[in-house]
């Protein structure tokens, strides 16, 4: 059973900044999904996925606002958050939040062990500690 917690208003607002990032860049076929990191100083970066033709070497949101905060000297992570925007051929009307990929869980997690990830669970916006959302963590032994 994942362990949650409710989402605060201060997580609505990196959501908005998620949203905005992927609503304003939005290309189709080239980024569709929008992340925004926040960290313990209370800064917050945004960023959009990079598609790339060859799926391997696309970069996923999260790495893209994870590098984008690193870039701009700040390395300690409180809540980080993915969201998907429509395509044009969906019904959908607005973005929602998306959990993160495998690879982002690993990277989320080898650059802070105690960031928050905001989900969608059992129907509910909530956040659980990037841990809870990967099990037995692969390490090396130098760790």
């Amino acid at each position: 059973m994942l362990r949650v917690k409710p989402i605060e208003n201060r997580d609505y607002e990196l959501i908005q900044k998620a949203e905005k990032v992927i609503e304003d860049n939005y290309r189709y076929g080239r980024h569709h999904i929008g992340s925004a990191v926040r960290t313990t100083s209370g800064n917050i970066f945004s960023a959009v996925h990079v598609e790339a033709n060859v799926g391997r070497i696309t970069v996923c949101g999260e790495a893209m606002a994870i590098g984008k905060s690193i870039s701009e000297g700040e390395h300690e992570f409180d809540t980080i958050v993915a969201v998907a925007h429509p395509h044009p051929h969906e019904s959908i009307e607005k973005c929602w939040v998306v959990s993160p990929c495998g690879m982002c869980r690993e990277l989320i997690s080898d650059y802070g062990k105690d960031t928050d990830v905001i989900i969608s669970y059992n129907g509910q916006l909530v956040k659980c500690n990037v841990m809870e959302l990967l099990p037995e963590k692969y390490t090396s032994d130098t760790e």
